[in-house]
């Protein structure tokens, strides 16, 4: 579970209002999705909705942080290029050099900055939907798999994978 004495960044990726045309008239409410991370390689994404724009904030931000994933990171970057799908959405990420910082747009900057990551190249096709953007993000980075686990998996150490690698 989430330890309270973390530090973390909420982003308000989208904020929509919705109306529902009763017979009495419209009603309107407010749907919101928000980032929320800790800057250091834990991320989460929920929506929230309400009658209220705060209360829909407040919604989300509780579940975001209740739902949140580590990813693996290597250093300011990720550890190798990922693709993400979700709907009709696609995001490509790139692992960047030191100093290019975050070249992203919209949701993908905003989950970006909130999982901790300062050099990164993205690139989001198909659907701009920002719902269906940021889940796209989000399952790329949950495939992400650090060396140690990869080589955990394999039954190997880190050196021996990088000597099969070079071999």
């Amino acid at each position: 579970m989430a330890d309270h004495k973390e530090n973390f960044v909420d982003n308000v990726v989208n904020l929509a209002r919705v109306t529902k045309v009763t017979k009495g008239g419209k009603r309107f409410s407010f749907a919101a999705l928000v980032v929320s991370g800790n800057k250091e390689g834990r991320i989460g994404i929920a929506l929230g909705k309400s009658r209220e724009v705060s209360q829909a904030i407040a919604k989300a931000t509780n579940r975001a942080r209740k739902r949140m994933i580590a990813v693996a990171l290597r250093g300011d970057t990720i550890p190798y290029d990922i693709e993400g799908r979700h709907g009709s959405s696609r995001v490509i990420i790139r692992a960047a050099s030191k100093g290019t910082g975050v070249i992203a747009g919209g949701a993908v900057r905003a989950i970006m900055e909130a999982v901790g990551i300062k050099d990164v190249l993205a690139k989001s096709l198909g659907s701009s939907n920002q719902q269906n953007v940021a889940k796209a993000t989000l399952n790329a980075l949950a495939k992400l798999r650090s060396a140690e686990r990869i080589a955990l998996l394999r039954g190997k150490t880190v050196k021996q994978l990088v000597k099969d690698e070079n071999a």
